[in-house]
């Protein structure tokens, strides 16, 4: 018994490294060559796993693109920080994260996997759904992270400093690719010097 719990263990533990290395695999080629031109052949060149293990672990490309967004939300949104300092009303904590949110600057990696998925979000209706997803589940926590930080302040005036964040978190992205020689951290400063007038009305 204890033998074949040990062989359960050896077996998921394997499964995970393999789904992992399969997922960061495919990242790379989505990056490289965009979703529409990579195959399912290609991420089972790449990766060394057999197209038949793919289709075990996801259906189909998309299942794919979904597992990484889960990732990179997991990562990014760092949602048991936010949850620990909206407990313990922890204001400065909770502002700090929202600044994060608005001017954390993505890998080069990320910022052109995000590009990718927005332009497939007008053409593959599965990857419009999944960023929908992702973008509700951002507006969420932001607005828990604003009831938190300014409890008198309205759900209309919450949703539009939420609108602000994603304008001034997409034109950043936008700027690091389209303008990488200019001098980042001065505009990332002021776009934080923005978000915190806003606020600071928000609790006014």
């Amino acid at each position: 018994m204890k033998d074949d719990i040990i062989m359960d263990g050896s077996r998921a533990a394997r499964s995970v490294v393999r789904r992992e290395h399969l997922l960061d695999t495919a990242r790379k080629l989505f990056v490289e060559q965009g979703f529409h031109r990579t195959g399912m052949a290609q991420i089972a060149l790449a990766s060394g796993i057999k197209v038949g293990q793919i289709y075990r672990d996801f259906a189909n490309k998309e299942a794919i693109i979904a597992a990484i967004c889960e990732a990179n939300l997991v990562a990014w949104l760092e949602e048991d920080a936010l949850e620990t300092a909206v407990a313990a009303g922890d204001t400065a904590a909770v502002a700090s994260w929202i600044e994060g949110i608005c001017s954390d600057e993505p890998s080069t990696e990320d910022r052109r996997l995000m590009a990718e998925l927005l332009a497939e979000v007008g053409r593959n209706p599965i990857i419009a759904s999944i960023n929908r997803k992702a973008d509700e589940r951002v507006r969420q926590r932001l607005d828990k992270a604003l009831a938190s930080f300014a409890p008198e302040a309205s759900l209309e005036r919450r949703s539009l400093v939420v609108d602000l964040v994603f304008l001034l978190s997409w034109g950043m992205i936008a700027m690091l690719e389209l303008s990488p020689g200019k001098q980042h951290a001065l505009v990332r400063e002021h776009i934080v010097s923005v978000l915190r007038k806003e606020m600071a009305e928000l609790t006014g």
